[in-house]
């Protein structure tokens, strides 16, 4: 095996994929893929949100060790260096800022195209006014468009680039491969992630009537911002719309894959998974970083492998950089902290039984949580901690810290010593770099924070 795939969707539940028994047709070419892979049915990310999966993802970390959750650390090592340093030709092609040279993602990279901007007029006039404007008109003006936002679904300016176009990078590069030098290849989509503006082609699969975008950008505000306030009729139109972009997005999926055949023949390695998933007011909220399963559970598969088998032991994202790099017959860095599959599915062996990850919010505090297969810890700095039976519970509608101590005592300490490890791994070179406001206001506009 030479070259090696990785494709990564934003937001992708895997309750919501054919192959984890989706109800809908909503990945025809994933699922095919399927067949012919090992699929890890208990993937999870470390932390629902991006900036806290892609550390593990990228790196083989989980989000707190080197504070990789602000930026990447010199100290970290990312898989695009391990297959520079060994002679890959590597590309990488997304359009989520967060993952973007800013934070440190662009080294090793023969080719990095993540879409950030540069300093527009736009931008410049953004910065003269949050720089000369006094608080309250700088104010008005925000609410001012968020007002067009709400109020008549005006989407001003773009939110991410269209999996076509990132498909399109990706395969004008492995196009350019030759027969003697291995390539690594990286797409991340971002279609999947809210707001969900689907061809109208993809909405006809789960919809009579198609929903404009202008309407999909006020529903999305009403989840937001007045989630209490949803109705049933509402709350199926966001799936539908959700179910298209994911419908969209396997479509590029297949027409990436069409070109890796046609160019590398059976010469490669695909993985495919997700950064994290999505709440739909499951738990009375639309979105945000969190530690439930409806946001860290995603789908992982593995294509090119001579095994089919599906595994339903507990992984996590910090073990995919390891397998790609160990199925390339390459060492895998010490400074990284997950497993290589390929150990399941061709030794048998597989000896953790949790997934761990935390974060710090913007406030300092600090959220860690530990799952196993019957049980899950989630410690809060600044709130009740919360434990949740999986087999009673697996919805984690049930708060049982009261009822469990020695439960709770047990997984507490996996959480201490999780911390401990963390730790040992701070460096001091993490601090979140200055964005400018094209940035800011990019990643404001998909629902983050800044």
């Amino acid at each position: 095996m030479n070259n090696v795939l990785l494709v990564t969707i934003d937001s992708l539940r895997a309750d919501h994929v054919g192959y984890h028994g989706y109800e809908r047709d909503t990945t025809p070419q994933i699922d095919a893929y399927a067949e012919e892979s090992s699929t890890f049915l208990n993937a999870f990310s470390h932390v629902g949100g991006t900036r806290f999966s892609f550390p593990g993802i990228l790196s083989g970390v989980t989000p707190m060790m080197y504070g990789g959750h602000e930026r990447i650390s010199e100290e970290q090592t990312l898989i695009s260096e391990v297959f520079d340093d060994a002679g890959y030709r590597t590309g990488g092609f997304h359009s989520n800022l967060y993952v973007s040279g800013k934070f440190g993602y662009d080294r090793g990279w023969d080719e990095f195209y993540d879409s950030a901007p540069d300093e527009s007029t736009t931008s410049k006039l953004r910065k003269w006014a949050k720089t000369n404007l006094d608080g309250r008109l700088l104010s008005l003006l925000r609410r001012g468009y968020d007002f067009l936002e709400s109020s008549q679904g005006l989407n001003v300016g773009s939110y991410h680039v269209p999996a076509d176009e990132i498909t399109d990078r990706a395969i004008q590069f492995i196009k350019d491969s030759d027969d003697e030098t291995p390539t690594f290849v990286w797409a991340h989509y971002m279609d999947v992630h809210h707001p969900f503006l689907p061809p109208e082609e993809y909405q006809r699969e789960f919809r009579d009537e198609t929903v404009s975008d202008n309407e999909s950008i006020q529903l999305r505000r009403k989840f937001i911002e007045e989630p209490e306030a949803v109705t049933p009729e509402e709350h199926q139109t966001f799936i539908d719309l959700y179910d298209a972009e994911i419908r969209f997005n396997d479509a590029e999926v297949g027409r990436l894959m069409d070109a890796v055949k046609s160019t590398w023949g059976d010469d490669y390695v695909m993985a495919l998974t997700a950064d994290h998933g999505d709440h739909f007011l499951e738990h009375g909220y639309f979105g945000g970083a969190r530690l439930l399963d409806v946001k860290n559970h995603v789908p992982l598969l593995i294509n090119g492998w001579d095994d089919t088998g599906s595994y339903d032991e507990l992984v996590g994202l910090t073990d995919l950089p390891c397998t790609l790099v160990d199925t390339a017959g390459l060492d895998v860095p010490n400074n990284w902290f997950g497993q290589s599959l390929r150990r399941l599915a061709f030794d048998g062996e597989w000896d953790r039984n949790e997934i761990l990850g935390g974060y710090r919010d913007d406030d300092g505090d600090e959220h860690v949580r530990v799952r196993e297969p019957e049980w899950k810890l989630i410690a809060h700095e600044d709130k009740d901690d919360e434990l949740y039976d999986l087999t009673a519970d697996p919805e984690e509608q049930v708060n049982v810290i009261e009822d469990h101590p020695a439960q709770e005592r047990r997984l507490r300490k996996q959480l201490n010593d999780h911390r401990q490890l963390v730790r040992a791994t701070e460096a001091d070179d993490v601090e979140r770099p200055d964005m400018d406001e094209d940035v800011k206001e990019r990643l404001r506009r998909l629902g983050y924070d800044e």
